[in-house]
């Protein structure tokens, strides 16, 4: 069986940026952890992309915190996640919402006819990681998706545990 790894927003600004919290510094090791276990296999990472009108954009009026403006340090993968991702040949996609529709067509081509496993790991388990996997599950209701909650962190614990429980309730498990 062939095993998939997804690395979600693992950014400076989601960890001890902007919009960091003590949730997402935590899950860092496991991550990267988790990253070097996948060694031999396809591993795809995504990236919060906005550019510097995000505050006038609709996201930007429900969320107005500037955050991974490409090409800032908030923007870039936090380090150690980074360094793992190069060590296992990441592919890295951008994304300007929450959910992107290239990673799902990209997995798509990924999975094949080839019996294939896919794991979602990263930031924020109630926004980007959920609107992910359910794309994900959808694009490959066949394929196996799961979800790591101790590599994922959610804006709060709540909303962290809330997400989950919607992902299991669409056969997302968990790992």
């Amino acid at each position: 069986m062939q095993k998939i790894l997804v690395v979600i927003d693992m950014q400076n600004d989601f960890i001890n940026g902007s919009l960091g919290t003590v949730e997402a510094q935590g899950i860092v090791k496991n991550v990267v952890e988790k990253i070097r276990s996948y060694q031999g296999c396809k591993v795809f990472a995504t990236r919060d992309t906005h550019g510097s009108d995000y505050l006038e954009t609709l996201e930007g009026k429900h969320l107005p915190v500037s955050h991974c403006i490409k090409g800032t340090k908030g923007w870039e993968i936090q380090q150690e996640v980074a360094d793992a991702l190069l060590e296992v040949g990441a592919e890295v996609i951008d994304k300007g919402t929450f959910g992107s529709n290239a990673l799902a067509d990209q997995l798509y081509e990924a999975a094949g006819s080839e019996e294939s496993e896919i794991e979602l790991v990263g930031l924020c388990t109630d926004i980007c990681v959920i609107s992910n996997g359910l794309l994900i599950k959808a694009k490959l209701p066949q394929v196996p998706v799961k979800v790591d909650p101790d590599c994922c962190a959610g804006v709060t614990k709540e909303s962290h545990e809330a997400a989950l429980l919607t992902m299991k309730m669409c056969q997302i498990d968990f790992s």
